[in-house]
């Protein structure tokens, strides 16, 4: 069966696969996986699993998993495959490389569309480049179908010879489900392998402009809760506005977001004006516009830099709360709370001299593109959970991530196609640096 990528990604879009409505979208990929000639597998969340995972709540159970399906597809071609598997059916020896993309999306704003977020459109820009736009296009179906494609490539090169790998080479296109909220089909697939095999590198086909991305940012979910006293608005000082004691907290913590930015340093992160961002996303206080506001609640996400864990950054946070709650006899009779909601990230990093870094960046050359230098992303992928499971891992794919979440979600198709053939290329460089006599696994 041919593979038109074009069709696939279209396709693909067209799941509103938002977080929970994973499986149809996993279903789809798998079947064209088994039309296409894949082994495949498929794995749903395990909440047990994920209970334990520092990222997840510990309270878990089968309902916030539902619909929360992954699925693998394994080709096996050249070298020692062609000799033969071990007794589970898997080729031994040979390099495995995992490609990675994920196929929930977050919920689009229908109004603010100016088309039907899952029906793909197909346009071009003003100099004629093709254009996808969907909801997903970027972020990161079309990462998907590139993953596909490239997986097919390799074997299309190993038959027709073009690669020499007395080793064979395995390669994973992998669809998982639930990024946007942590990673439960990466989380589960990297603490419980699915495969009957190990898995020696990965690349995650994010957006990033097809630049290779080394470390990514994790970051602390946490809510904070204040409580004052009401009281009618025409006499105000009777009561305890939360709304001042808030903005204290919120500019204490922007003036330790402006000192991490300085104290704590990363050479893959100079570019960046605000290397850890420090964003209240939600704030709800007061119940009546005429009466004085006594309860709010925030929420923040917290940028937690690599070599830093979730943990050391909460304990920062914190001492800087309890600063301003000891600076205001109110706030010390009535404690504000400061607690983890969600999903945390951890940050994630791997070295510029792994094999997979350096057969990406030799992927792109090959490819056409420009040499990029390894860079690091101020948000979090599953990259992470890999990277934890002792599986090195790069991020490298098309589109870029300032359309991601974004109205009009749209991706160059030409970039799709380069990134296809970059990713490709090295999967093949990693392939053959293992077949090398020299090469160790």
């Amino acid at each position: 069966m041919d593979f038109d990528m074009r069709e696939f990604a279209a396709d693909l879009c067209r799941f509103a696969s938002t977080a929970g409505e994973e499986a149809v979208a996993a279903d789809f990929v798998e079947g064209r996986l088994d039309d296409l000639g894949f082994a495949t597998y498929a794995w749903d969340a395990d909440p047990d699993l994920l209970a334990d995972h520092p990222s997840f709540p510990d309270d878990l159970d089968e309902s916030d998993v539902a619909g929360r399906r992954s699925v693998g597809g394994v080709l096996e071609v050249g070298g020692a495959v062609d000799g033969g598997g071990d007794e589970d059916g898997a080729a031994a020896d040979v390099p495995t490389v995992v490609l990675n993309g994920h196929v929930d999306v977050v919920p689009p704003e229908p109004a603010e569309w100016s088309s039907d977020p899952f029906e793909p459109e197909w346009g071009e820009t003003d100099d004629g480049a093709e254009t996808l736009t969907a909801c997903g296009a970027a972020d990161m179906k079309s990462g998907v179908a590139a993953c596909v494609g490239a997986a097919l490539d390799v074997r299309d090169r190993v038959e027709r010879g073009e690669l020499d790998l007395p080793n064979g080479v395995r390669v994973v296109a992998e669809a998982v489900a639930g990024e946007e909220d942590g990673g439960y089909g990466a989380a589960t697939a990297a603490l419980a392998n699915p495969y009957p095999f190990e898995r020696d590198a990965a690349i995650v086909a994010e957006p990033t402009e097809l630049r290779p991305v080394v470390a990514t940012e994790g970051s602390l979910m946490a809510r904070l809760e204040l409580t004052g006293r009401s009281a009618h608005a025409a006499t105000p000082w009777r009561g305890e506005d939360v709304l001042p004691r808030f903005e204290a907290i919120r500019g204490a913590f922007v003036d330790l977001e402006t000192e991490r930015s300085e104290s704590v340093t990363h050479p893959l992160y100079t570019e960046f004006p605000v290397p850890w961002p420090v964003v209240c996303g939600t704030v709800r206080a007061g119940s009546w516009a005429s009466t004085v506001p006594a309860a709010l609640t925030a929420e923040f996400r917290i940028g937690v830099a690599p070599g830093e864990t979730v943990d050391e950054v909460e304990a920062a946070f914190r001492a800087r709360l309890d600063e301003v709650v000891a600076e205001d006899p109110w706030l010390r009779e009535h404690p504000p709370t400061f607690e983890r909601f969600s999903v945390q990230f951890e940050p994630a990093e791997v070295a510029v001299d792994e094999p997979i870094v350096e057969a990406a960046r030799a992927g792109l050359v090959d490819a056409g593109l420009p040499d990029a230098e390894p860079t690091g992303a101020t948000y979090g992928a599953d990259s992470r959970h890999y990277v934890a499971a002792g599986v090195p891992t790069v991020l490298l794919g098309p589109g870029t991530v300032t359309e991601a979440h974004y109205p009009d979600e749209t991706i160059a198709w030409g970039e799709v196609e380069r990134g296809r053939a970059a990713i490709a290329s090295a999967v093949g460089r990693f392939a053959e640096r293992y077949s090398a006599p020299s090469a160790a696994k």
